[in-house]
């Protein structure tokens, strides 16, 4: 039912060759979303991945340069016509103990904001009248950002990407009141994720294993069920999803 109901409806997802991006890509594929693929880099794998879906795209674009993030949007409305989910998953850190005060110099802090803050809301206002255009009695146009639990507890890889995400946050939530009703917009702050970036992360993977109560990181595609829930619903905005499998709550 839920792939009927989308058929024809397309979904572009930043950072969406590799981890959580080509999770939630190849979840929305199964909902029947036809998916808008992008990467700053690994653009065979991209290209590749765009061939071997249904009508797929790949769009090549570095989302610090605002001009690109501009045009990334324009891509794909001129190849799709149309475009119904916005899925702002790509995203950069910086590794630096919160103590090492001068290590965050100030090109590191615009560095980040540039990708994790300043994009997302580029690709939303250059998609903001085609997601309108697609919202209908039966149907809520949705963003989603990717952001962290870093961004909502006291934690992180360094001060500068915890503030960029905890701005991302609260961007969700000031855009799911103007943006509304047309169109909705969630977060998603997942905790540690299994990934190829984190298979070094030793002292995460044991964080999670002592004190999580599922005792774990997360799969790149339970992350990506819970966007597609929330792309499934038709009344959830505004809201920030912790997915650390419960280490917020010890």
């Amino acid at each position: 039912m839920e792939r009927t109901r989308n058929k024809d409806r397309v979904a572009l997802v930043t950072g969406s060759t590799s981890g959580i991006g080509l999770a939630i890509a190849k979840q929305l594929a199964i909902d029947g979303f036809t998916i808008a693929f992008h990467s700053k880099a690994s653009i065979e794998t991209g290209q590749a991945l765009a061939q071997s879906y249904e009508n797929a795209s790949y769009n090549q674009a570095d989302l610090a340069d605002q001009d690109q993030a501009s045009e990334l949007i324009a891509e794909v409305l001129a190849h799709h016509d149309r475009l119904d989910v916005l899925v702002n998953n790509a995203g950069i850190t910086a590794e630096i103990p919160h103590h090492e005060l001068k290590q965050a110099t100030p090109e590191i802090w615009r560095q980040l904001h540039e990708v994790n803050v300043i994009a997302p809301w580029t690709l939303i206002a250059e998609a903001e009248t085609a997601l309108r255009e697609a919202s209908g009695q039966d149907y809520t146009s949705c963003i989603i950002n990717i952001s962290s639990h870093a961004g909502i507890r006291p934690k992180g890889a360094s001060i500068p990407y915890a503030a960029s995400k905890a701005a991302l946050n609260h961007i969700t939530r000031l855009l799911a009141v103007s943006l509304a009703p047309e169109i909705r917009i969630n977060g998603i702050a997942p905790g540690l994720v299994d990934t190829s970036m984190s298979k070094n992360w030793t002292d995460a993977q044991n964080l999670w294993r002592q004190r999580s109560p599922m005792g774990r990181g997360a799969q790149p595609a339970e992350i990506a069920q819970i966007a597609s829930m929330l792309i499934a619903s038709s009344y959830l905005t505004g809201e920030i999803v912790i997915a650390d499998g419960g280490l917020n709550l010890t």
